[in-house]
């Protein structure tokens, strides 16, 4: 049986993509799902991919570009199952390319509001009642970009959200709950483009590491999926 049966996940923006793949391997090892896309109807071909596991799953939609649309999800994730064992913090957008100087403020305002502000509310509402069971993986969705500065804001969010993980790492010395973030490569997904180095498929089994693998990666650590291409999934 595998050490993640009966266990409960919510996956942000599990709609397709990084998401989808990391809800399916989840999926595989028993892992309860809960997923997340900004509707109903974004998530229906995750939910059917889903059907041949004997697991429960959820279904969460909402934005996340506001405390309030970001609370919706929180308060429905505690009202139905009482928080999570497993947190993949994925959903995110992309700037659009333009030249730096002609991103606007109101542009990098939205991104990091869905890309970072999201992610530490929702952290502050479940990662203490990780901390109460004694256990909880949250896993940050980050990336190797740079030298992009068309892309600066996005860049800049996910170079914010590493230092995040590593700082926050002394709150949770010796509560049982790790935090990481994952750098999943540049990927052919809707936001990574046509012309990304791998298929999205390869994100697994390496996004699961730090879930899998009991000590593998040093809480706080950032880490790159395919440094663990050959990890086993068999659950």
């Amino acid at each position: 049986m595998s050490k993640l049966n009966g266990k409960w996940a919510l996956v942000t923006g599990a709609s397709r993509g990084i998401g989808q793949q990391i809800a399916l391997c989840l999926a595989k090892h028993g892992c309860n799902v809960a997923i997340h896309g900004r509707s109903d109807e974004n998530t229906a071909k995750t939910v059917t991919m889903l059907e041949p596991y004997d697991i429960q799953k959820m279904v969460i939609s909402g934005e996340l570009n506001s405390e309030k649309s970001v609370q919706r999800i929180i308060s429905a994730v505690i009202d139905k199952i009482g928080g999570v064992d497993i947190l993949y913090n994925n959903a995110g957008i992309q700037n659009e390319w333009k030249d730096v100087f002609d991103i606007s403020v109101a542009e990098w305002k939205e991104l990091f509001e869905i890309n970072l502000f999201s992610i530490v509310q929702i952290n502050n509402a479940l990662i203490p009642l990780m901390i109460e069971k004694g256990w909880g993986r949250v896993i940050l969705t980050s990336s190797g970009i740079q030298d992009i500065p068309q892309l600066l804001p996005y860049s800049v969010q996910k170079a914010g959200l590493d230092k995040y993980c590593k700082d926050i790492v002394p709150k949770l010395e010796g509560t049982g709950v790790t935090i990481n973030s994952l750098d999943p490569g540049w990927l052919r997904t809707d936001l990574g483009g046509p012309h990304g180095q791998h298929a999205v498929e390869t994100v697994i089994p390496g996004a699961l590491a730090p879930v899998l693998l009991e000590g593998a990666i040093p809480n706080g650590a950032s880490y790159h999926a395919h440094e663990y291409k050959t990890m086993s999934t068999k659950p």
